[in-house]
């Protein structure tokens, strides 16, 4: 097997097959690392060729000659995360170079040659270092050292509230992150408000801190007078409701679930208009909706795809016959003599989200016909 050859000026090619990479440079780090692979099969590894052991290439492990640190601009645009069984000191001055933005380096582990020490050093947060930090340290049996006083504090980490549930937070929110963090860990009145989305948020195994208040409505936390804010939900705010932004983060849970039906060839551009105009009626965020449903003849439908594929929407599809066990309030005898069903957007918005009774049981626009229901 040849080794990797590094080489100033020069991006080496490597094998990237898992979304992580694991890197070690010295004899006691190297078996480490040959044994974390074997249980973290999402990783690829890479060491030294002086400590080849001969099953490398069966193996699919990576050999390098030359110096680590020539490594790094080819690991850090494609992995997720890197566990380094490298040094602190050396690993902080050989990432500084390929350092871009917090919420696109992959977060970055060092452990210590003895094995006791798995230190979460880059990425933290935004890039699952922390999480990665306690998954290796368990395997390993060392001590994860994080440092982010969010987790430090056991507290909301704002930047990533609610991700392990899909949430995201709005665009408009973006500036107000930072702000709002330092408030939370600074232990400040913040007040946060939840209209829809999972309740299991609180993940830690103490007490929420009393400077975390909750409050029925945006109206109420507003009247508190609190320094900063937390808000949860999928409608699009109101006027007087906006001044809960000036130093609050507003996030977004995948609650929106749309049934749609629409005559075949209809272009992405038209459906997707439908949908935008729809949820703006009816004062709803495109970015909480979650799934889209329809019937099983259009699971190949070109334009309801690239909607989805965009939006990055989960695509559902139902037979006739799943379609028809679904009580609906406006059966069409036209639309089953086509399909076999007595109608698509409504019983399958209302087979997916569960729900009864729909926001909106259906709407024709055009060639597409949509209804809308909000998970509980």
């Amino acid at each position: 097997m040849n080794a990797i050859e590094l080489t100033e000026g020069t991006v080496p090619e490597i094998r990237q097959t898992g979304r992580y990479a694991i890197v070690a440079i010295t004899r006691h780090g190297v078996e480490m690392a040959r044994s974390l692979a074997k249980q973290f099969p999402d990783a690829d590894l890479y060491y030294m060729s002086k400590f080849a052991r001969g099953d490398e290439e069966q193996q699919g492990i990576q050999l390098f000659t030359g110096s680590v640190r020539l490594l790094f601009p080819a690991l850090f645009p494609v992995y997720e995360g890197l566990i380094l069984f490298i040094s602190l000191g050396a690993v902080v001055r050989m990432i500084a170079p390929v350092l871009k933005d917090k919420k696109t380096d992959p977060g970055v582990v060092v452990i210590d040659d003895k094995g006791r020490h798995a230190i979460s050093v880059l990425s933290g947060h935004l890039g699952g270092a922390n999480e990665l930090t306690r998954e290796v340290a368990a395997l390993l049996g060392a001590q994860p050292v994080i440092t982010t006083a969010s987790d430090v504090q056991k507290t909301i980490p704002v930047d990533l509230f609610g991700r392990r549930f899909g949430w995201t937070w709005d665009p408009i929110s973006e500036k107000k992150l930072t702000p709002v963090s330092a408030s939370v860990v600074n232990e400040e009145h913040v007040a946060i408000v939840q209209e829809s989305g999972e309740k299991d948020w609180w993940m830690h195994d103490t007490p929420m801190p009393p400077s975390l208040k909750i409050y029925d409505s945006i109206e109420e936390a507003l009247a508190a007078g609190p320094d900063a804010a937390l808000v949860i939900t999928h409608r699009q705010l109101r006027p007087e409701e906006i001044p809960i932004l000036d130093n609050g983060v507003l996030y977004r849970p995948k609650v929106i679930i749309l049934g749609i039906g629409c005559n075949r060839g209809t272009s992405a551009e038209e459906i997707e208009n439908v949908i935008r105009e729809t949820l703006d009626h009816l004062g709803f965020s495109m970015q909480s909706v979650k799934a889209v449903g329809t019937i099983d003849l259009k699971k190949d439908e070109e334009g309801l795809l690239a909607v989805c594929s965009k939006h990055g929407w989960e695509f559902v599809y139902y037979t006739p016959e799943e379609l028809n066990e679904m009580n609906i309030e406006e059966p069409s005898d036209t639309v089953y003599k086509f399909t076999g069903a007595y109608g698509v957007s409504e019983p399958a918005c209302k087979r997916y989200s569960g729900q009864e009774k729909l926001v909106l049981t259906k709407r024709k626009s055009g060639n597409v016909t949509i209804s809308v229901g909000v998970l509980a």
